[in-house]
């Protein structure tokens, strides 16, 4: 049996809420402390500057520049003398983001992570930074938390009652009875999402001077609120999941190894 990820975790957290709600960020920090936690585990030259606290790890740190301050999901490195982040001491970055409705948002996730790699690499080039995007695989989607909750404001209790029980639990009656409220993707739209990301700049372990993420991990997922949330280990995109995941620990770990402890 395949162990579980912070994916996996992701993927659990919106079956026991019933539906996704595209407006929070969750997911996000579920993925920051789970990568944070397995790279303790497995990575000794972190457990042992953790440990020691020589790094700490914070998440959603406001970047640097700009008048819109955008917020780093999760942070390690060295703490300045009021133990907050600081830039000057950052030792890796973790980025998440993802495109599970409309797709064609990605272009917005592209460019949010353009800006963090920007500043990230500006302030300290040899920083590790890695990126994450989950991909929405589905068809259609059942957009609940805008068009369906709204209309329940006036009911307290209606929604929770009669709605709630039947997302994600396959009940196909739903797209009916809330036909306003379905997104729809073209058949093309994950893989051009998958593709665009793909094409995110990336650099060779010892290239520091080369502005590029360490690592992206493009993680596809089914979820459209009415059939049960699921991992896409089995995809048409050639992506790995499980062996990519751990592979980016590794990179990570390797990075992190030879740029602070040689």
């Amino acid at each position: 049996m395949t162990a579980p990820n912070p994916f996996d975790e992701v993927i659990e957290r919106i079956r026991v809420a019933g539906y996704h709600n595209q407006r929070l960020e969750d997911h996000s920090d579920l993925v920051s402390k789970g990568i944070f936690r397995d790279l303790l585990a497995r990575c000794p030259s972190i457990a042992s500057d953790f440990e020691l606290g020589t790094i700490r790890a914070w998440e959603n740190v406001k970047s640097p520049g700009g008048t819109r301050r955008r917020l780093i999901d999760l942070f390690v490195g060295q703490p300045s003398g009021a133990d907050q982040p600081s830039l000057d001491g950052v030792r890796f970055v973790v980025e998440n983001k993802s495109v599970m409705t409309a797709h064609r948002n990605k272009t917005n996730r592209l460019d949010d992570l353009d800006k963090v790699l920007s500043a990230i690499h500006g302030a300290r080039p040899e920083a590790v930074l890695v990126a994450t995007v989950l991909v929405g695989t589905a068809s259609r989607y059942l957009n609940v938390c805008d068009r369906i909750t709204p209309y329940f404001e006036d009911k307290p209790g209606e929604f929770e009652s009669t709605v709630l029980p039947r997302l994600s639990s396959g009940d196909e009656t739903l797209w009916k009875d809330f036909r306003y409220a379905i997104s729809r993707n073209q058949p093309d739209h994950p893989k051009k999402t998958v593709e665009a990301f793909r094409q995110l700049p990336t650099r060779a372990p010892g290239r520091t001077h080369v502005m590029g993420f360490d690592f992206v991990m493009i993680v596809p997922v089914f979820v459209d609120n009415v059939n049960p949330p699921r991992l896409c280990r089995d995809n048409p995109f050639g992506i790995d999941i499980d062996g990519d995941y751990a592979q980016m620990l590794s990179t990570i770990c390797r990075a992190y190894q030879a740029r602070w402890h040689l």
